[in-house]
């Protein structure tokens, strides 16, 4: 955590933990969700120290911010993967990534043919996973 030592911030064992849970995620995490797999692997975490180490992260750069209009914000690590787009779940909230150079090439269509130079865009589709259509999820 040289980024904490850096900026003459605490290296704590909380902070530390809640850096590992969201670094090594696999998923689009909640702050909530952070808090509790702390919790689950023996570590209690209050909300607000959680949003404290989040906002960190997210000034480091080391974590990305994603909002998918479902009154929270969820987060994942900023890998060094190129541009992607999310399809969310409405009924288990799984997010999926996905990219498509089709896209890719549209939207800077879209934008030039309105007199727009595209610098970026951002696409989530709401829909029903494969697992909760055929009632598997979970």
């Amino acid at each position: 955590m040289a980024y904490l030592r850096e900026h003459n911030l605490p290296v704590t064992a909380q902070r530390l933990a809640i850096a590992d849970v969201l670094l090594t995620s696999e998923r689009h995490l909640s702050a909530e969700e952070v808090a509790q797999e702390v919790s689950s692997r023996g570590r209690a975490v209050g909300t607000a120290t959680v949003y404290r180490a989040i906002d960190t992260l997210l000034e480091s750069g080391l974590l990305v911010e994603r909002d998918f209009g479902e009154g929270f914000r969820r987060f994942e690590p900023a890998r060094d993967i190129p541009h992607h787009e999310h399809l969310v779940c409405t009924q288990c909230g799984k997010v999926e990534e996905f990219r498509d150079e089709r896209l890719e090439r549209m939207t800077t269509i879209v934008a030039e043919s309105r007199g727009f130079a595209r610098q970026r865009h951002r696409l989530v589709i709401h829909g029903v996973c494969r697992e909760c259509q055929r009632g598997t999820a979970g």
